[in-house]
């Protein structure tokens, strides 16, 4: 499939020859992936599909730098990573708000690290949290707000920092389907501002059609791969519920699924085999 302009360019992050393996309790290790290459270009957004299992989430954490690789090497803008990723966010499945403060604080508390003045910080999360339609909410707890919400308040926790690259792990997952592609449209509007590079992890393959340039699909585990790499030609600026009727959308989602069964079917034989 043919790649995106955006791809062309020196990637925000490049995995290349990447293998990652995990110690076994009982002895042993456990190859997570191995051999991965994958490039993420300075404005693209790069949605990873794949069985249950298949590493999609230690690939964002090998990005993060949260994880070193057993072989291969993680660049970011062209230099080889050195622990934490420092110009990444990271969006997880579980919001990790603090309970005991509100929403502003929750937000304003990510730029402590920056040395950010209180005031200044709490300003800027206000702001941010208009920007995310929660102006009215910002002096309520997490318990006080649904769960869409408490996941608008983590974006803004997210993208106040201003990171260069996005690291999204099925971050709108524990979501209803409605609520979904509210979350979704609004991602979509707020990366159209200042396009990031956006690595985003999701079991949903509708959704990663939706919301990206390219889609990559990783094989079953163990040892997984990258079995396929599909452009997403579908025009910008996009409504996740009107692009779903789009023909060419079901055409796109034919051919990726078409790649992506044949993991999937591979992952449930071997859950029947080891139950």
């Amino acid at each position: 499939m043919p790649r995106t302009q955006a791809a062309t360019s020196v990637p925000s992050v490049r995995l290349s020859g990447v293998a990652i393996s995990f110690a076994l309790k009982e002895g042993g290790t456990y190859r997570a992936v191995q051999g991965i290459d994958l490039s993420v270009g300075t404005n693209e957004f790069v949605a990873i599909v794949g069985p249950t299992g298949c590493g999609k989430s230690t690939l964002l954490n090998a990005a993060a730098g949260l994880l070193k690789p057993s072989a291969g090497m993680v660049d970011i803008f062209g230099a080889p990573i050195a622990g934490l990723n420092g110009r990444a966010g990271y969006l997880f499945q579980q919001d990790a708000l603090m309970p005991w403060k509100t929403a502003v604080d929750n937000v304003a508390v990510a730029l402590e690290p920056k040395g950010v003045a209180r005031g200044q910080a709490l300003e800027r999360a206000r702001d941010w949290l208009g920007r995310v339609g929660l102006a009215a909410f910002a002096d309520r707890y997490p318990h006080m707000l649904s769960g869409g919400q408490r996941k608008r308040v983590a974006l803004a926790q997210m993208l106040i920092r201003d990171p260069e690259i996005l690291l999204m792990d099925e971050p709108f997952g524990p979501l209803d389907a409605q609520t979904r592609q509210i979350m979704g449209n609004l991602l979509l509007q707020l990366w159209a501002e200042n396009r990031k590079a956006v690595m985003f992890v999701t079991h949903d393959l509708e959704e990663a059609i939706a919301l990206a340039d390219r889609v990559v699909v990783m094989s079953a585990g163990p040892a997984a791969t990258v079995v396929g790499d599909y452009a997403v030609p579908l025009p910008r600026p996009r409504d996740i519920a009107e692009i779903r009727v789009d023909p060419a959308f079901h055409e796109i989602h034919r051919a990726i699924w078409a790649t992506l069964r044949v993991e999937v079917q591979k992952a449930y034989a071997q859950g029947e085999r080891t139950a």
